[in-house]
């Protein structure tokens, strides 16, 4: 493996176009004011986190935040938790996303799995969102109830959450394909007043109902008065007691929304940790921090500007489905999609982004790995010349899709690796129009955040890995846990490893130009030998070769030690022999060191993820030492834990 510093770019920007840049127009704003160096990420990024203050508000002038009273001052004394920002103002969230542009703007256009599409204008989502807000009125919702939702990605989806967020209600949303477990784990945490479903939703070519198991969460959640349901499919829907249609709610003169005005940290949204070991945390993030933090990635890194046209793949039990309707805050027009990215084929996606002319484009490694892995060759089947930049997020980016996209897909844009989480509804380190790309890295910290890699002792390290760690508040932080008394789950969640630090989980270097490698979970981090091993040290060179389709390693207690051992899925016409063996072996050997070489490889059918696609190594070291996972409802697939049941006795003797 190369260092850092060695690496070539894969992509630089033209200099031309970094003029344009809002990143640009921004930064020299604030160097020719403040007296920082123009023109240079690393100043403007080192003043964004030594002047908070000066930061924060020069993103809320240039952004045009829409607010009914202003700020006393931008930031209280600085606590981790416990920060107070734009103390005295009020605003609305949902106004900031739908006061934007014009009218007859395109504000969304969806397309769903099955070839329906629609479009909605500024005005008539608007009007939508004003008759939704008024029907969630009628039905006893007010400022700080919760309207929870199990919706497929589609328009009716961001009416609901920007109806609830315009009345002060706080919205929470789950994908159609949980089940009654994993969706009652949620929602029944928080004791709803509302629930928005859709009848039905398709994926890979079938229909699937939802009502029977909505039924089921409903006897179990009776805070919940009325179930709203959303026609997705063709089906007859058979209206039970307190059920009513979509269209029936919206059956209302209204034409504009009436906002409320709201404190900064207002409750906006609650969200779920996709842990497996337990109930999901509900974490709830306030308004004025989402939109914050969401403009300053949304403006500044992705350099979303008006009339662009913004996509990432997600469903609504992700934190990127909320973070994509902020990009309306931006003036750009959601594209919307609904169903499997690779039904009824590999050219799914891509012909999404030429039909829909998509600027801003984003999905996981896990979809870009099964493209590559299909030998699919996207550039050569499709134009793809209206995308300005490429997100990826959801786990590391390895390097040879890193090398692949601009191969195959599009050399002249910016792929832009992000991360971040649902705890921060954002992100801490991601994507820049005006750096070069390197295979392998995020190519920057984020604005406003002082991030940093920590060695076991809490001392920053640079150009080594460490512990991700944030040093200084930011906006988007949680306002609170849901039923967390004194903050105490708060508290242990992020400050306990180091008390006033954000630790966040995640085992990072920061490399000499200031880009970023992620290297997995640092709470699943290998230990043979009293070696820290990064998880994604081993993903990379084993998830390359193209036997491979999946893989998945644990750290095994073992004879007073941890030894490596590797779960790999493998591609139909291939076998785990011993000459595949030895060359994977060879292969890690090769990337990383002999200490990265796994004691044990099996073969797995398929790996255990959770429904927002992450590993779960965590629940497989729980199985293989006889512990039981107690919320298997986080995973997409539970039924893949079974395999690993099997194997606990060979693994175990």
């Amino acid at each position: 493996m190369k260092s850092s510093n060695e690496l070539k770019p894969l992509w630089t920007p033209d200099p031309k176009n970094v003029l344009k840049t809002n990143l640009s127009l921004f930064g020299n704003k604030a160097a020719a004011k403040y007296g920082f160096k123009e023109g240079d990420y690393e100043s403007l990024h080192r003043w964004s986190i030594e002047q908070p203050e000066q930061f924060w508000e020069e993103v809320w002038t240039d952004a045009k935040v829409i607010y009914s009273r202003t700020y006393e001052r931008v930031m209280g004394p600085p606590m981790m938790p416990g920060t107070r920002w734009f103390e005295g103002s009020q605003l609305n969230f949902a106004e900031n996303l739908l006061e934007r542009g014009k009218d007859e703007d395109q504000a969304i256009r969806f397309t769903g799995e099955t070839g329906k599409n629609s479009i909605l204008t500024r005005k008539e989502l608007k009007t939508a969102v004003a008759r939704c807000a008024a029907g969630l009125k009628d039905a006893g919702v007010k400022k700080g109830d919760r309207v929870a939702a199990v919706v497929a990605n589609c328009p009716e989806a961001v009416i609901g959450a920007l109806a609830s967020a315009s009345l002060g209600a706080v919205w929470s949303s789950c994908s159609p394909d949980f089940g009654i477990s994993g969706i009652h784990d949620r929602l029944g945490q928080i004791e709803p007043k509302i629930l928005i479903t859709v009848n039905a939703y398709y994926y890979n070519g079938k229909e699937h109902s939802c009502l029977e198991k909505i039924r089921e969460v409903l006897k179990q959640i009776p805070s919940i008065r009325k179930t709203v349901v959303v026609p997705f499919t063709d089906s007859s829907i058979p209206f039970e007691k307190n059920e009513v249609d979509w269209n029936e709610f919206l059956n209302r003169d209204e034409e504009r929304p009436d906002y409320v005005p709201l404190d900064f940290d207002h409750p906006l949204y609650i969200m779920y940790s996709s842990g497996t070991t337990g109930l999901p945390k509900s974490i709830v993030h306030g308004a004025g921090g989402t939109l914050m933090k969401h403009l300053t990635e949304q403006r500044y890194h992705g350099d979303v500007k008006p009339g662009d046209r913004l996509f990432y793949f997600t469903t609504c039990g992700w934190m990127m489905w909320n973070w994509l309707i902020s990009g309306l805050a931006c003036g750009a027009c959601l594209v919307l999609y609904d169903g499997s990215p690779g039904f009824p084929g590999m050219d799914r996606m891509w012909k999404l982004i030429d039909d829909e002319q998509i600027t801003h484009f984003g999905t996981s490694p896990k979809f870009l790995g099964a493209i590559e892995k299909s030998g699919y060759d996207p550039s050569s089947e499709h134009d793809l010349s209206s995308l300005k930049a490429f997100f990826s997020t959801g786990s590391p980016l390895p390097e040879n899709l890193f090398e692949w996209f601009y191969e195959k897909v599009h050399p002249g844009i910016p792929l832009m690796s992000i991360a971040g989480g649902t705890d921060l509804i954002g992100c801490f380190m991601g994507g820049n129009p005006n750096l070069p790309v390197y295979s392998g890295e995020l190519q920057c910290k984020g604005l406003g955040m002082d991030t940093r890699a920590f060695d076991p002792e809490g001392n920053s390290v640079l150009e080594e890995k460490g512990e991700l760690v944030c040093c200084a508040p930011f906006p988007s932080m949680p306002i609170k846990f849901w039923n967390d008394p004194g903050d105490a789950k708060y508290q242990k969640a992020y400050f306990e490893r180091f008390p006033g630090v954000w630790t966040h989980g995640d085992f990072i270097e920061i490399t000499g130009r200031g880009g970023v490698i992620i290297y997995g979970r640092s709470d699943t981090v290998l230990n043979p030998g009293g070696v820290r091993i990064g998880t994604g040290e081993i993903y990379r060179p084993v998830e390359e070769m193209e036997e491979v389709v999946d893989s998945l390693v644990v750290g095994q207690p073992w004879q007073g030690d941890v030894r490596v051992v590797l779960f790999v899925v493998l591609h139909e016409n291939f076998e785990l022999n011993s000459d595949l063996i030895a060359r994977i072996k060879t292969n890690i050997r090769t990337y990383a060191t002999p200490r990265h070489v796994p004691e044990v490889i099996l073969e797995i059918p398929d790996v255990p993820r959770t429904i927002s696609g992450k590993k779960v190594e965590k629940a497989v070291i729980k199985v293989i030492k006889g512990e039981e996972v107690d919320n298997t409802s986080a995973l997409a697939n539970p039924e893949s834990l079974e395999v690993f049941e099997n194997l606990r006795q060979s693994l175990m003797s």
